[in-house]
């Protein structure tokens, strides 16, 4: 049965769309409301001349997992994420200074946690309710803007790991990505959990960009809990805890005689915490035997190496700018204390394609995230040890297809389909009495609204 939870935010969001309908019709009219619309536009312009800019995005979805996971359902979830950015040489003289925050009000609740047990998220946008702060922090460019330095709560998934063809998938995989999102502490610097940290951009040259960030390694306290929990109002500002590095090198070019544009992208990240071992304890046995503690040892130190590339296949004959495109992303960890030890995404984007819609998008991506060997051997253990059918864990994947509808500029509804294939990596059924059987594949089925001002 779907269960729907529409709270204040949801109605005020609805009447704000209902608004944006009202005004573009009101607009093609030339009456008031057109008037009403340039003097706001005014008004935005003179706060941004003046230094200060303001942003407010609601994302709203309504998902369905009709066969397989845990169980059946749906869900509705949603996100409203008010921000601002200052010019602070504008407004206080600071040169080459930017200010930055923004705050998220989630509420809802998640497929994947109550209806699939996946661990890659059908969303981005799925989390505790929860009103939190999110970014806050401080950027200052110098030499002449060929190098910026940013200082505060901050997020790593806009710019490392990252492609620019990966942003209208809903997967949270497709974000930031799922070796990453599952093997760090929290997830990492990612939503909705941002650390302080601070990060040094450098433009080396007109197609080179190097970047390298430190953030604290932990955006709630690392003990036993959710950290979305232990953190939930993101103002916890944790400085004191092991780091995490990261670093990476952006090496854009063009290809053939027209210029296509692509890129290549290497980095490597370093954390310096303790993680547990995947299948052994401090005593060198396995967790499973029994004779043995059943803790997981500890293991100081952890790192991964990541690869992406992405280009544009051809041009949109209207713009130049839109076409298709695609991307491909790659990593790898060390298996004895990580859950996933290699990981692929890649998907093909599509836009420029309709005249009469020159906006709309329609993508189409995978991701595979493969069990670790450590982590397989752990469940051979088990089956060892205790005679029963367990399965072994092997692989998580999901394919999503989905496509962006621009209704107004400002107001987008995107209809999606994602596959999701052994649930968990093919954890077994908690359902199954026999514990044997693996969580079934899921099929997921929901539309995405996102408006923006």
């Amino acid at each position: 049965m779907m269960r729907m939870r529409l709270p204040v935010a949801v109605i005020v969001i609805a009447i704000a769309a209902m608004s944006c309908v009202w005004s573009a019709r009101a607009d093609d009219s030339g009456g008031p409301a057109a008037a009403d619309k340039m003097q706001a536009a005014t008004f935005r312009e003179r706060l941004a001349a003046a230094g200060f800019e303001f942003s407010a995005t609601y994302i709203g979805e309504t998902l369905g997992n009709v066969s397989g996971g845990l169980r059946t359902g749906g869900i509705y979830t949603g996100r409203l994420d008010l921000g601002t950015t200052v010019d602070l040489e504008k407004v206080v003289g600071w040169e080459g200074a930017t200010f930055h925050a923004n705050m998220y009000q989630i509420h809802g609740d998640g497929l994947s946690r109550d209806f699939i047990g996946n661990l890659m998220l059908v969303s981005g946008v799925e989390a505790l309710p929860a009103t939190r702060l999110y970014e806050m922090w401080i950027e200052q460019k110098l030499l002449g803007g060929r190098v910026a330095v940013r200082v505060g709560q901050q997020a790593s998934d806009v710019e490392f790991f990252d492609s620019s063809y990966d942003d209208m998938f809903a997967n949270s995989a497709l974000g930031w990505p799922g070796i990453t999102g599952i093997n760090l502490p929290g997830g990492g610097p990612s939503p909705p959990l941002a650390v302080p940290g601070v990060r040094v951009k450098a433009q080396l040259s007109d197609s080179l960009t190097a970047y390298l960030a430190v953030f604290d390694g932990y955006a709630a306290p690392p003990v036993p809990g959710d950290p979305q929990a232990l953190n939930p109002n993101g103002v916890l500002f944790r400085v004191t805890d092991p780091p995490w590095w990261i670093g990476q090198l952006k090496y854009k070019f063009g290809i053939g005689e027209s210029g296509l544009p692509a890129a290549f992208t290497a980095g490597a990240w370093y954390h310096m915490g303790a993680f547990g071992d995947q299948r052994l304890t401090a005593g060198g046995l396995s967790i499973a035997d029994p004779t043995g503690s059943g803790a997981p040892g500890l293991l100081f130190r952890n790192n991964g190496i990541f690869f992406v590339y992405e280009q544009m296949l051809a041009r949109a004959a209207k713009d130049p700018d839109k076409g298709v495109a695609f991307f491909l992303r790659s990593s790898t960890s060390p298996s004895d204390r990580n859950l996933i030890d290699l990981y692929f995404d890649g998907g093909f984007l599509f836009t420029g394609f309709s005249e009469r819609r020159p906006n709309d998008r329609f993508g189409i991506a995978a991701t595979y995230a493969r069990i670790s060997s450590d982590a397989r051997q752990f469940d051979r253990d088990v089956r060892s040890f205790t005679g029963a059918p367990y399965p072994v864990r092997d692989y998580e994947a999901i394919l999503e297809i989905n496509y962006q509808a621009e209704i107004l500029p400002n107001f987008v509804v995107q209809p999606l389909f994602q596959y999701v294939m052994h649930p968990g990596g093919g954890v077994v059924d908690p359902g199954d009495l026999t514990q044997s059987h693996r969580i079934r594949d899921a099929v997921v089925f929901g539309v995405r609204t996102t408006i923006t001002y």
